[in-house]
């Protein structure tokens, strides 16, 4: 069996690497500080078999690393190890494709549990959204399933026209023509169901986590 660990702390990817040792002796355990270095990591051992991700990670902004490692390795399951507790981004993660999520302050055993859950290829339900308000729909939920339409390439130009890049700069990254961005553009706004570059930067904000991080006014 073989997991990567993804998280930007240190302290913690060693912390959760021990407590993973603890429950699968046998497990071959890699890890990675960032989605750059986890997509590496898939890219060259394909034998990985899980993903443990941390969603909160300096420069991924909201579900972006979740969103990027889904799609360019759709098979591997990914189990959100995160500190973030709010029921909305947990259920936010299940809608774009994670296969389960434990909050970072849970006990070995439920750890252990959920890893062999998704392992056996099941889901891992954490317990806050057990509850009746399990099945409320979210409001990004027909979001999330355009954007499941997208295809790798119009992925990664949706989360370039986030950052507020230009075609030419798009372009230069991705080492392709600018008709071939301005075709990128066509079909995001059409799978997406907008008509401009600003509404697109205005719908995916739903995935940003940012502001349900934020207390309540009251």
């Amino acid at each position: 069996m073989h997991l990567l660990i993804v998280d930007d702390h240190p302290l913690f990817r060693d912390a959760l690497a021990s407590a993973v040792r603890l429950a699968f002796p046998s497990a071959v355990i890699l890890d990675a500080d960032g989605i750059l270095g986890a997509m590496a990591v898939l890219a060259a051992d394909r034998a990985i078999d899980l993903v443990l991700l941390d969603l909160s990670m300096q420069g991924v902004v909201g579900f972006e690393g979740l969103i990027s490692i889904r799609s360019r390795f759709p098979r591997v399951p990914i189990l959100v190890v995160s500190g973030l507790e709010d029921p909305r981004i947990m259920r936010e993660a299940l809608q774009h494709g994670a296969a389960g999520f434990v909050p970072k302050a849970v006990d070995k055993a439920t750890l252990t549990r959920a890893i062999a859950d998704v392992l056996g290829g099941g889901l891992s339900i954490p317990a806050a959204l057990s509850g009746p308000a399990a099945g409320l729909p979210s409001p990004a939920t027909h979001l999330a399933e355009r954007i499941a339409r997208l295809t790798p390439q119009q992925l990664r130009v949706l989360l370039m026209i986030r950052q507020g890049k230009l075609n030419k700069q798009i372009a230069h990254e991705l080492q392709v023509g600018d008709s071939t961005v301005k075709a990128h553009v066509s079909e995001i706004l059409r799978k997406l169901d907008v008509i401009s570059r600003t509404q697109i930067v205005i719908r995916t904000a739903l995935l940003d986590f940012d502001q349900i991080q934020m207390p309540q006014a009251g």
